[in-house]
C-alpha cells in the first residue's frame, strides 16, 4: 500500500495501517530501480516511514536501517516484518518535523509520499559528506484521476524538488509533467536522488 503521508494525523494513521495490516510493505519505486546507487554500509534512515518499505530495502542492501515514523501501528508492523525477514531495523516513534536528524548523522535518507518543506533544509544537512538523497512524491501535474493528495501543501510544483534541495549534487531527477502520451512514463511524481557533496571532490 502506497499511500500518500502527510504531517502528523498520528490516530488517522494507526487507523490506517490497523486496516491494511495484510498488505506487503514495498520500498517505492525509485529506490527500487536505483539501489545499485547505495553504498555498501553506513547509516540509512527511512524518514515517515509508514510500513517501512524502504527501510527494509535498505536493511537487506546491508545497511544500518533506522525507520521513523508518527505511527505506532505502522511501527508495530515493520517490526514484526523485521522479525519474519530476521533483519534489524531500528524503529522510532518520532515527529519528524519537530524532531528531524542530526547534522551529518545519515549516509542514506529515503522520502517517499511525504512532503513539508521547512524539512528540507534539515534533510541536507543530516547526510554526511557524499550521503545521498532519494526522495519520491507527488507533484501538481497529473492526469485526471490518479490518486494522490488534493492539498497542494503537499504536491509540488513544477521543478519545485530539485529546487529545495539545490544546493546538493544532482544525480537524477525525473519529472515527465504532461508531456506527450499521459498514459505512459512517470506521470504525477518526481523522482529525485541528489548528494551531498564531499571533501574529495573538486
Amino acid at each position: 500500500m502506497s499511500a500518500h503521508r502527510e504531517p502528523n494525523h498520528n490516530n488517522k494513521w494507526d487507523s490506517h495501517y490497523l486496516h491494511h495490516s495484510s498488505e506487503s510493505p514495498q520500498a517505492c519505486q525509485l529506490l527500487q530501480e536505483f539501489k545499485h546507487l547505495l553504498p555498501a554500509q553506513g547509516r540509512a534512515l527511512d524518514l515517515a516511514c509508514g510500513r517501512g518499505g524502504n527501510a527494509i530495502l535498505l536493511a537487506s542492501h546491508g545497511l544500518e536501517s533506522h525507520a521513523w515514523d508518527s505511527s505506532a501501528q505502522a511501527l508495530q508492523q515493520l517490526d514484526s516484518d523485521a522479525q519474519e525477514h530476521q533483519l534489524t531495523i531500528h524503529t522510532q516513534q518520532r515527529d519528524v518535523i519537530a524532531s528531524p536528524p542530526a547534522p551529518e548523522s545519515f549516509a542514506v535518507i529515503v522520502v517517499s509520499r511525504f512532503l513539508h518543506r521547512p524539512l528540507c533544509p534539515s534533510l541536507i544537512h543530516a547526510l554526511r559528506p557524499g550521503g545521498l538523497l532519494f526522495y519520491q512524491t507527488f507533484t501538481r501535474k497529473r492526469p485526471a484521476g490518479m490518486r494522490g493528495p488534493s492539498n497542494p501543501d503537499y504536491l509540488l510544483a513544477p521543478g519545485e524538488l530539485a529546487q529545495l534541495f539545490a544546493p546538493l549534487r544532482l544525480r537524477l531527477y525525473r519529472e515527465e509533467g504532461d508531456c506527450g502520451d499521459l498514459q505512459q512514463g512517470l506521470r504525477g511524481q518526481a523522482w529525485l536522488i541528489a548528494q551531498q557533496p564531499s571533501d574529495l571532490d573538486g
